[in-house]
């Protein structure tokens, strides 16, 4: 998927929390579980359906109503033209129409607008993310980087336009009487025109699931600190053994060392442990669950090798 829908997944994610599925036509359900690879999300189970988790144990919340403010936003839109027009029908002669004009000023820029926006929950996440994170890892999977969807956002329909240049324009029309010049687009009624440099104009009409909020593995705090004091120390001392081991007179600097605590130190610390030192009895004091963050949706955009 092109970089295109960057800037619309980055500004979903601000505006309600959410993020879109990637590829948008796909269905995210409470449950599942992920990794995104290469930029892509790659659907590997559901914890109710491989049956790591009872039903029994796990509680839902169906239909839970969101804020509609948070569901119809747009960047880099404007609306040059909106207003009455009539028409000519050959069989019913003279017609009137409501017309609007949008106009994108650059490469990303889009609309996005959703009706009746309801959200399925798994309400008590906390009962169960410590027994997901020992079978996640250790007794039936050996998983080091993985996400689980916790909660899936469901419109009624939703309409979204994404432009592919500064010259982008989007001409929609309807018939309906009713009408308000804010709400044209997106509304059940009302069709597509003309379209110039539209990358993306899609209408669902169908209640998917295709927003979500995951949970992802984390690597304890606590863990991270000493790996990254060991390092350094480690990375201090180096210099003086590579001069007493090699036989060749390397020049070196005398350097402070240190790192950030970054998702890559989260996987050399796992990289890095004893055998066995990592076990179902031990798993807890290695992994806890975080919110997945933008951090994430730029995963979704970072191709390897571009």
């Amino acid at each position: 998927m092109s970089n295109v829908f960057k800037k619309f997944y980055r500004n979903f994610y601000n505006r309600n929390g959410f993020m879109p599925t990637k590829p948008l036509n796909q269905n995210m359900y409470p449950g599942d579980f992920f990794q995104i690879r290469n930029g892509e999300i790659i659907l590997l189970g559901n914890i109710f359906r491989n049956r790591l988790v009872s039903i029994d144990e796990c509680q839902f919340e169906y239909g839970i109503k969101l804020n509609p403010a948070n569901w119809n936003f747009s960047e880099g839109v404007s609306k040059p033209y909106s207003g009455r027009d009539h028409g000519h029908n050959p069989i019913e002669g003279e017609f009137e129409f409501s017309k609007q004009v949008l106009a994108f000023d650059g490469f990303g820029s889009f609309f996005f607008s959703s009706n009746n926006v309801e959200s399925v929950k798994i309400v008590n996440w906390t009962d169960i993310q410590q027994e997901l994170i020992i079978k996640l890892t250790q007794v039936v999977y050996s998983f080091r980087e993985l996400y689980v969807v916790t909660e899936c956002a469901v419109p009624s329909d939703w309409t979204l336009a994404i432009a592919g240049s500064d010259k982008a324009e989007l001409e929609i029309a309807t018939e309906s009487e009713n009408f308000g010049l804010v709400d044209l687009f997106g509304d059940a009624t009302a069709k597509t025109i003309q379209a110039r440099d539209i990358e993306f104009h899609h209408k669902e009409t169908r209640k998917k699931p295709s927003f979500f909020k995951a949970k992802k593995l984390v690597v304890q705090q606590e863990k991270l600190e000493v790996f990254i004091s060991e390092l350094i120390s480690e990375q201090t001392s180096k210099t003086v053994w590579a001069t007493d081991f090699y036989e060749y007179d390397f020049h070196y600097d005398d350097i402070s060392f240190s790192t950030p605590v970054s998702t890559n130190a989260q996987a050399c610390i796992l990289d890095m442990l004893q055998a066995n030192e990592l076990n179902p009895n031990t798993a807890l004091l290695y992994f806890r669950w975080g919110d997945a963050s933008l951090d994430d949706i730029e995963k979704m955009f970072t191709i390897y090798g571009y």
